[in-house]
């Protein structure tokens, strides 16, 4: 009788171990989910923003016709974003891929307010109904992307504190869940803080 009320306790204590293994394991699932559920949303905003460049260097071309440079630069900044946002979407939260994109945008902000600071020359541009439409379009499209960055990176930060903490930190390495990057900008790229300037 007392060698079966042991194995009673043994065979409870490893079902209750197991159990909390299993909600340890599908909590780091659920926050690795949330982080890349969170990743989607900063893919929407960008999607969007690359759909209005074209619109924006097409409206401004008729206007530019000596900056066809600074035209052709948004062009292959903005290819070089989409590129970016390709690699990271294959992989949200790995370091390589953050660190592209995050470089990729900072350069597409840059020849964007480039060509923000050339339009201010066109005082027609300026006044185009279609290019102040867009630029609105594009600024609070800018906004958005902050807000998924920040939501983001928030996830990131819930999913790393998760994976370190004892002891989900053994599962982590059991089951090799990642360190997960957050999207953030170069401290030293000024330029790529802020959203380019689109007023009119």
């Amino acid at each position: 009788m007392s060698s079966l009320l042991i194995l009673l306790v043994i065979v409870g204590l490893a079902v209750v171990a197991l159990m909390w293994g299993v909600g340890i394991y599908n909590g780091l699932i659920a926050s690795r989910n949330a982080f890349k559920n969170a990743f989607a949303q900063i893919d929407v905003q960008l999607q969007r923003r690359f759909d209005l460049i074209p619109n924006l260097v097409e409206t401004a071309k008729g206007y530019l016709t000596h900056e066809r440079e600074t035209l052709e630069a948004v062009i292959a900044a903005r290819a070089a974003a989409v590129s970016g946002l390709a690699a990271a979407k294959a992989d949200p939260g790995d370091a390589a891929a953050m660190a592209e994109l995050a470089q990729s945008q900072g350069a597409l902000n840059g020849a964007l307010g480039r060509l923000m600071m050339v339009a201010e020359a066109y005082p027609d541009l300026k006044a185009n109904q279609n290019m102040m439409q867009l630029s609105e379009e594009l600024t609070s499209t800018e906004n958005r992307v902050a807000f998924a960055r920040q939501a983001f990176n928030d996830s990131v930060m819930a999913y790393n504190n998760r994976r370190e903490v004892f002891p989900s930190n053994i599962l982590a390495g059991m089951f090799n869940f990642q360190h997960a990057a957050l999207l953030e900008i170069p401290a030293d790229k000024a330029e790529v803080r802020e959203a380019p300037k689109v007023q009119f």
